[in-house]
């Protein structure tokens, strides 16, 4: 164990105009090896890609100063400290989410490869995304690992901080993407909505559906505690839009668009946000709402395992309907099932039926943003 500065979360969000996305504290890491610019661990490698060192043994331990995010002003020594403490805060959100997902299934994961300060060399980049090796939609020819891996950008424009100054944009101090890619290692290994195993490694696709989106945003809201997951960078955008993809304002199939020109993220905001309604109902019942995670992943797997001989046009329509997956978490809890099908009721999600025709339903009748 190597102990390790990160921002823990539950201090997360930025109402107090706090100093980091999160409680700058310190943790033990399990870890397996410390390189140059990396962090082993059992699962996941977290690499920076950029040029330099910065880990030189000695004590072992991994304690940085975040550096407000370090920056192209920042100062050589700032940016350093900034690129460390990014690795070692990517390691641990990317070891604590993979752990609790593992527990609930009782299984690993394929360990995951992180890569920092990618695509660097068209444009300045301050997000992150999951990637597989492949031609397929969305390729990604930096893509290497066949397990998947997460890219992240070495950042870019600065998060404003009333009475606090100003952090740079930099997606390894942030949990939120940190958990939400992870999120999608998670998806792409239970429940494979793109049917990804069907696919040589060669044609692998790396385009997300809204259930990807949205469960990703989930996993995410479960590990921080939190409903305002986007909540620190994204504070000026109001919370009666979708693109602040706050999960406990009640988004409905009315708010889901759907088609080829739809922006998964945005209509992944209408499960995400049901599944968070379930999630409180369950608590509500007396329940540990670590149940209703555990139905979510069992569900995920039990679809997962349901996969067609070839990749038909109608068996990868099927892959995104929010009321398979919705059966499939019904059937891993039997005794929470009228709960969490009640709660997502009231998003318009019901057994059954397709998301354009639950979209299509849920457009006739009132239909109104309303804060849960």
């Amino acid at each position: 164990m190597t102990r390790a500065a990160v921002y823990l979360p539950d201090g997360y969000g930025a109402s107090e105009g706090r100093a980091g996305p999160g409680r700058l504290g310190e943790v033990e890491l399990d870890v397996l090896e410390v390189g140059s610019a990396q962090v082993v661990m059992r699962e996941a490698t977290v690499r920076d890609e950029r040029d330099g060192t910065l880990f030189t043994g000695g004590s072992g331990e991994l304690v940085f100063d975040p550096s407000g995010g370090g920056g192209p002003w920042a100062g050589a020594a700032a940016e350093r400290a900034a690129r460390a403490f990014g690795v070692v805060n990517t390691a641990f959100h990317a070891q604590r989410a993979l752990r609790y997902v593992s527990r609930l299934l009782g299984h690993p994961l394929p360990h995951l490869l992180i890569r920092i300060g990618m695509h660097e060399q068209s444009r300045p980049w301050c997000g992150g995304h999951y990637r597989l090796p492949g031609q397929g939609v969305g390729a990604d020819p930096d893509a290497t690992s066949p397990a998947g891996e997460v890219h992240m950008g070495g950042g870019a424009g600065f998060v404003a901080r009333p009475g606090a100054g100003r952090y740079f944009r930099v997606p390894t101090h942030n949990p939120a993407i940190i958990c939400h890619e992870a999120g999608h290692h998670v998806c792409r290994h239970t429940a494979d909505f793109r049917l990804n195993k069907l696919r040589s490694h060669g044609r692998h696709t790396n385009k997300k559906t809204a259930l990807d989106e949205g469960t990703a945003d989930v996993i995410t809201a479960i590990l921080l505690g939190t409903p305002d997951i986007y909540g620190w960078h994204r504070h000026d955008v109001p919370v009666a839009e979708q693109r602040r993809r706050r999960l406990d304002s009640r988004w409905t199939m009315a708010h889901f668009q759907g088609g080829p020109g739809s922006d998964p993220h945005a209509d992944g905001t209408v499960w995400a946000s049901a599944c968070w309604s379930a999630r409180r109902r369950v608590a509500e019942t007396g329940a540990d709402p670590v149940r209703f995670d555990t139905l979510l992943l069992l569900g995920m797997e039990t679809i997962g395992r349901d996969h067609p001989a070839d990749l038909c046009t109608d068996a990868l329509r099927e892959r995104r309907h929010f009321s398979r997956l919705m059966a499939a978490m019904a059937q891993a809890d039997p005794s929470l099932a009228p709960h969490v099908l009640a709660a997502m009721a009231e998003h318009g999600i019901h057994l059954g039926v397709s998301n354009n025709d639950l979209s299509r339903a849920a457009r006739t009748g009132p239909t109104r943003l309303v804060d849960a």
